[in-house]
């Protein structure tokens, strides 16, 4: 199936029980694909445009947009946020809403990331139609309904607006920053380890799992794979691969109505380390590689595991002595404001609540010949993955982000706290390994 007719796709009798259909009107990924927007806008029928960018995006693609527009006289107003890096946080979300020209019909964001997560949030409020005109195949929440935000010192998902086009320029892609090519990999890297994961989950804890969505979701990861090395020379098939692989992950995002097919532990690495930097000022890389890195730190772990025997006493034994308070001054110490949300979160959903571990323990031990099949099953082979990073130059291992490797286990082991997914450290915590040095050593 085509991206064209995955976007039209109107599932309703799917096994999973639930109904899939895109949010999106139309995704154009072509050259010179920024030169259709005017054609586009007529459709919604646009009387005026709102058009937000920053410092980079602007020059990147802002700048062209308001030249079509103004050349088809179509009537906008133009917002640059100041900045060549604007956060995703409440003083943007302000910014953007008290510059929003209110007798605009249509939205259009220019930019990746944050400007697009800004855009979705503005489109929300405002109740317009919206678009991005991407400049870079960075991230996976270009289709998607939410945007990820920094409130009160945690990473959140804030329910926005799926954009209604997507429009995605080869020429405008293929020319961002290699870093930002190479974030937009990693993002997709992460795919292996979160599927993997959702399978694991709905074998343990019985969650909603839908095999169609998370094979939308490999095939995509699968294609990135076939054309990875293409992104050195920035080849246009491979820079197409990494776009639409993205925009692929936010609509099953959406089919699913979780983020569960696009993001696991790895995520949460990343989620930790902007945590972190929001907090504390420390250093933080580009989204899409600190999630590669914690996809490469978490398939060295999940190889390891896969030769470890389950031991029910061990487990028991470990968790009934875990000092949920020393952990949450923990967790206080080097989170800061994010830590108390993690925290609420976990007592409100009774993360470590003995008789609630002891049914998912049981889980486990019925099912670990089915839990090693799907670990052998859905991640790219630890070798392969190596390699992969080895020749682009990825960052190998999250000790690039946190040379401190005692640290890079805590970071680890708090993956389990950010939210309720059922992921690689819960799995840990509840066979009893959490602390087992011989998996931790190979982050």
């Amino acid at each position: 199936m085509t991206l064209s007719e995955l976007i039209k796709l109107d599932f309703q009798n799917c096994s999973c029980g639930r109904v899939h259909k895109s949010c999106l009107d139309d995704v154009i990924i072509k050259r010179n694909a920024i030169a259709c927007l005017p054609e586009v806008l007529c459709k919604y029928n646009a009387k005026k445009v709102f058009i937000i960018s920053d410092k980079n995006t602007y020059k990147a693609a802002g700048e062209q947009v308001c030249k079509y527009l103004a050349e088809s006289k179509t009537d906008f107003t133009s917002y640059v946020i100041p900045s060549h890096a604007p956060k995703p946080d409440e003083n943007s979300v302000g910014s953007v809403i008290m510059h929003y020209d209110t007798s605009c019909d249509v939205i259009v964001a220019v930019g990746s990331g944050v400007i697009n997560d800004l855009g979705k949030i503005l489109a929300c409020v405002a109740d317009k139609p919206y678009m991005i005109v991407a400049t870079a195949p960075s991230v996976d929440g270009y289709a998607s309904s939410t945007s990820s935000m920094d409130r009160d010192g945690l990473k959140i998902s804030l329910n926005s607006k799926c954009p209604n086009v997507i429009i995605g320029d080869l020429d405008i892609l293929k020319n961002a920053p290699l870093k930002m090519l190479k974030a937009g990999l990693g993002d997709m890297l992460s795919k292996y380890t979160a599927i993997c994961e959702w399978r694991i989950g709905n074998t343990v804890t019985g969650e909603y799992y839908c095999e169609y969505v998370a094979s939308l979701v490999r095939y995509a990861a699968n294609e990135c794979i076939k054309n990875a090395k293409g992104l050195l020379s920035r080849d246009e098939a491979a820079v197409k691969a990494v776009f639409e692989g993205l925009v692929i992950s936010g609509l099953a995002m959406n089919f699913a109505g979780i983020s569960r097919p696009a993001s696991g532990v790895e995520h949460y690495f990343s989620h930790l380390w902007d945590m972190r930097s929001l907090e504390f000022n420390a250093p933080s890389e580009l989204h899409g590689l600190q999630c590669a890195s914690g996809f490469l730190s978490a398939t060295r772990v999940y190889e390891k595991l896969k030769h470890l025997t389950p031991n029910q006493s061990k487990a028991l034994a470990y968790t009934a002595s875990f000092n949920v308070e020393k952990w949450n001054s923990a967790l206080r110490d080097n989170w800061g404001r994010g830590a108390d949300t993690m925290i609420s979160v976990g007592e409100k959903e009774l993360r470590y609540n003995l008789d609630a571990h002891k049914k998912r323990l049981d889980s486990i031990l019925t099912c670990w010949d089915s839990i090693i099949t799907v670990i052998n099953e859905e991640l790219l082979p630890l070798e392969e993955a190596e390699a992969l990073f080895k020749e682009l130059d990825m960052p190998d291992c999250a000790s690039e982000l946190c040379r401190d490797r005692e640290f890079l286990k805590l970071v680890f082991k708090a993956t389990k706290d950010i939210r309720s997914k059922y992921i690689l450290s819960t799995l840990l915590w509840d066979l009893g390994e959490l602390d087992n040095e011989s998996l931790l050593s190979s982050l």
